[in-house]
């Protein structure tokens, strides 16, 4: 079975839950078997950087790029408003990367086109003209359901914009649902939205996977080092941590003087790093996740708005960390609230868990343990790419 593999960033390096996602996918189905060509897009905020990807990697997947200025520009916002086309969706179109497809589809006949991500869906009619592969699309997230979140926190003319991006964003969503063959959305949840939105194609859930042999569990430590871990130029991310530094983190330090919280990711805000509030330490990028989480003990997660899955919490609980998070945060995992997972939602409720958890130590060894098992059983990559396989074979 020949693949063609079409994402919107590099999925190396590894940065950001985005690309692990994708890499998983590609990684899975070279080590199954599969014929896999990679094409990605490359943008100011996602280079290409051949340097940073195997010898092995690049043979097996033969990756190409093309290049595309994807900033917002003023102008370019302010033409687009007189068009029906979504900004979002506009942005990482090219004419250069539509080539690169053209002539990939031209020299290769391929079983299966996988779109990774809404935002190259915008590529799916110059597919089907070029190609009689099966299209599949595969969902991180329902984009204007994020958009949508994010517009309740604004105000004035800047909400209003952010609603009419989303209010383009799901249109164009509603239109490309119905243009694949099928789809493979990575939480049961999105899965519901999809058939809301009138989706009639064929779908499966394929959530994240782990290779849990990249996640060796240490000596489980025990400490007072909070943390969280996530790239700041995700707008969820950042308003997320604003609103726990702004009516959680206070309290925490009321109830436990010597608690420290420590904030590591890319892109982070002179907002974050000059935050004068007590016992808080900004880290920024790390050269190493999986080290990062093993150093410290609880991880928080307060996101607000989202949709999708958050890879930090799969892997947070592959390294059987205690993860404190709201339900919007874990959602499309198939948590037990204090089994092996804690849940909370408001200031109050985040307050209380993180210093009960700070006090009894015992429980965040054993609530991380419980969160291993949970990764062991339900997302070995290894199962999860087979499902997705299946799916291919069932489409085609």
């Amino acid at each position: 079975m020949k693949i063609l593999q079409i994402c919107l960033k590099p999925p190396l390096p590894e940065v950001d839950g985005g690309c692990k996602a994708m890499h998983a996918i590609t990684q899975g189905m070279l080590d199954c078997g599969l014929d896999v060509k990679v094409l990605t897009i490359s943008t100011p905020k996602h280079p290409f950087l051949k340097d940073k990807m195997s010898k092995s990697y690049l043979e097996k997947t033969n990756i190409e790029h093309r290049f595309i200025d994807t900033k917002v520009s003023p102008l370019g916002a302010l033409v687009n408003l007189f068009s029906s086309k979504s900004y979002n969706l506009e942005r990482f179109y090219s004419d250069e990367f539509e080539a690169l497809i053209i002539e990939t589809l031209k020299g290769t006949v391929y079983d299966i086109v996988l779109l990774e991500t809404f935002f190259v869906t915008g590529y799916i009619e110059i597919i089907r003209q070029h190609s009689d592969a099966k299209i599949i699309y595969q969902a991180q997230n329902i984009e204007h359901d994020i958009w949508r979140l994010n517009a309740k926190k604004e105000k004035g003319l800047k909400k209003k914009y952010i609603n009419f991006l989303a209010s383009r964003l799901k249109t164009a969503e509603i239109a490309n649902i119905k243009k694949v063959d099928g789809i493979a959305p990575i939480t049961n949840l999105d899965k519901f939205r999809f058939e809301e939105l009138g989706c009639t194609v064929p779908m499966v859930t394929i959530p994240f996977g782990v290779n849990l042999a990249d996640y060796k569990l240490k000596e489980p430590n025990v400490g007072n080092k909070v943390f969280h871990i996530g790239s700041m130029d995700w707008l969820p991310n950042l308003t997320g941590i604003n609103w726990l530094l702004e009516n959680v983190w206070s309290g925490v330090i009321k109830e436990s003087p010597d608690a420290k919280l420590k904030l590591a990711g890319r892109h982070m805000p002179e907002s974050l790093k000059s935050n004068k509030a007590s016992n808080i330490e900004v880290v920024g990028e790390v050269s190493n996740a999986v080290d990062f989480i093993n150093e410290n003990n609880i991880m928080v997660v307060p996101l607000l708005a989202g949709s999708g899955m958050r890879i930090k919490i799969i892997e947070g609980m592959a390294l059987g960390k205690l993860i404190i998070a709201t339900t919007i945060a874990a959602e499309g995992v198939s948590y037990t609230d204090k089994e092996n997972i804690v849940i909370a939602n408001t200031p109050e409720e985040f307050t209380k868990a993180i210093t009960y958890y700070l006090k009894h130590t015992d429980m965040q060894i054993s609530i991380g343990k419980s969160a291993r098992i949970l990764m062991e059983n339900a997302y070995d990559n290894r199962v999860i790419v087979n499902n997705l396989i299946a799916f291919f074979k069932q489409i085609n």
